[in-house]
């Protein structure tokens, strides 16, 4: 390859910052050669050279020669992992504003990386809902997803009730459960790790009654501390394991990964959402006029608010601000600026060394978590304290979304309510279409298009899925093309996760008569 040439590619992979879509650790590739293969992967609009130096590696179009999938394939992927739960009323005492939900997640990564969850608060009769995004592996997401709601559930009883559970746990006696889970069969949760999980959350409901903590109905200081609280115990946890060297080493690998987490508490009226990191809640609100609009709940922590990348410069000293975010990521590595775990980011160096140094066998494998991020001075960088929002739902608030980033990176917002707005509604294929200037060829492609819609959306009973399949398979004119849909579902796992993340959907559907 020429200097010229070299030199060309180099300036495009720089002035480009091309990234992965992985949201974890990050480093740029060394060789160059590998860097525009990536790149053109990534972003094909950006190097188109005909040379066969630089394609010659990799040829997962011409290796890649499967027969494109039915349409009963392509519907037992998509519906594999949906799921969907109806209030039953509760005998008639339930008054809340949820009357159901649906619930969907596609693979990626392979392991998945992305987790859901859904319960209901038996002390309270409120929902609690969330989606959590992990990185550098599952055993945090995993972990998260597993305790967090127990945290919250617990974080919002008064200290009376506390007592009553304490009484009954010294005693031997059988205790109410605080949680009815709402879970998909394929939805894993570990057993092997639940007595260390047990003892570090009735140490948590101890401390409570010993401070006398009543929080008194404020929701969302029960939210802040039990995020806060769970991601100290990942940490301690993690700690007492690396100092036994006995262990498994289970919790210091849930500690090392890290995860990303949007929950959403609905009790009545009253919805709090709780968000660490860069999933999302979003609104779906009907106007009077029947159209639809979206309202974001939440803010993204990453580099693309202003806000968080102040916070996190104001924590630190002036020294380190032009190290503290680099190329979009914290400390040039990680994409999310709160997060569970990721100790790797919080823990001092001298720790960290201690555990690089004396248990390598944790770190086999995972070249990321065994790297000391540069510039590495005033720890923690990384927090997981989540910002709580609160919203007071009405009449015209029809649906909550919550998703991991894999559905934002291909889908607005706007869309997405528009989507499963129309798809509740069934207005999409009525009304007329406006002649404007369409030939009669897009004109018949168009009723076409309307009369696959149609079917399509039949298919779909569980509004994730249906969303999913949108995301995945539209012709960005609000319908869906087989083949794309097709393609993007038979990619083999090597590449899959260089155009999409992992996609985890939940859609809360609000009590509205109405609808």
């Amino acid at each position: 390859m020429s200097p010229q040439i070299i030199h060309h590619l180099q300036h495009k992979c720089t002035f480009y910052k091309w990234k992965p879509l992985r949201k974890g650790f990050w480093t740029q590739n060394k060789n160059l050669r590998q860097c525009c293969v990536s790149t053109s992967l990534l972003c094909p609009s950006v190097i188109r050279y005909p040379t066969t130096t630089v394609y010659s590696r990799r040829n997962y179009r011409s290796s890649h020669n499967t027969s494109p999938l039915s349409i009963s394939q392509i519907n037992h992927i998509l519906k594999a992992n949906e799921y969907n739960f109806k209030v039953s009323g509760y005998d008639g005492r339930y008054s809340g504003s949820v009357i159901g939900f649906d619930s969907n997640l596609l693979a990626s990564n392979s392991p998945v990386e992305d987790r859901r969850s859904a319960a209901t608060c038996l002390h309270s009769r409120g929902m609690l809902f969330g989606v959590f995004d992990g990185h550098v592996g599952s055993a945090c997401v995993q972990a998260v997803s597993e305790r967090l709601f127990y945290y919250i559930a617990l974080s919002l009883l008064p200290v009376k009730t506390l007592l009553d559970i304490e009484e009954a746990v010294e005693n031997e006696r059988p205790v109410f459960p605080v949680l009815q889970w709402h879970k998909h069969p394929n939805d894993y949760f570990s057993t092997d790790a639940g007595k260390l999980y047990f003892s570090s959350l009735r140490t948590y409901w101890q401390e409570r009654i010993d401070l006398h903590e009543d929080e008194d109905g404020d929701v969302q200081t029960a939210l802040i501390n039990a995020f806060k609280r769970l991601d100290n115990d990942i940490s301690l946890e993690a700690q007492v394991e690396f100092g036994d060297p006995f262990s498994h080493l289970a919790s210091l690998k849930v500690a090392l990964s890290g995860c990303t987490a949007c929950v959403a508490h609905v009790d009545g009226d009253d919805l709090h959402v709780a968000n660490l990191g860069d999933s999302r809640a979003v609104m779906g609100i009907q106007e009077d006029d029947g159209t639809w609009s979206a309202l974001t709940i939440t803010n993204d922590h990453n580099a693309q608010n202003p806000d968080e990348v102040q916070r996190v410069l104001s924590e630190h000293p002036a020294t380190e601000h032009k190290t503290l975010v680099k190329h979009d990521r914290l400390l040039g590595l990680l994409m999310p600026f709160r997060a569970f775990g990721d100790i790797k980011f919080k823990w001092s160096s001298e720790l960290l060394n201690r555990v690089y140094e004396t248990r390598p066998e944790i770190l086999s494998g995972n070249e990321y978590a065994k790297i000391l991020p540069p510039n590495y001075h005033t720890p923690p960088y990384l927090i997981a304290e989540p910002e709580v929002t609160y919203h007071k739902l009405r009449p015209q608030d029809k649906f909550l979304i919550l998703a991991t980033d894999g559905l934002w990176d291909l889908m607005h917002r706007q869309t997405v309510v528009q989507v499963i707005g129309e798809h509740l509604s069934g207005i999409h294929w009525q009304k007329p279409i406006a002649a404007l200037n369409f030939s009669l060829g897009q004109m018949h492609r168009l009723l076409q298009e309307r009369k696959s819609r149609a079917l399509t959306a039949l298919e779909d009973e569980n509004c994730a899925t249906h969303l999913i399949r949108h995301a995945l398979g539209s012709d960005g004119f609000g319908s869906i093309e087989p083949k794309r849909l097709a393609k993007m579902l038979s990619l083999p796992r090597d590449l899959a996760r260089m155009y999409r993340d992992d996609i985890t959907v939940i859609v809360v559907h609000l009590n509205n008569p109405s609808m």
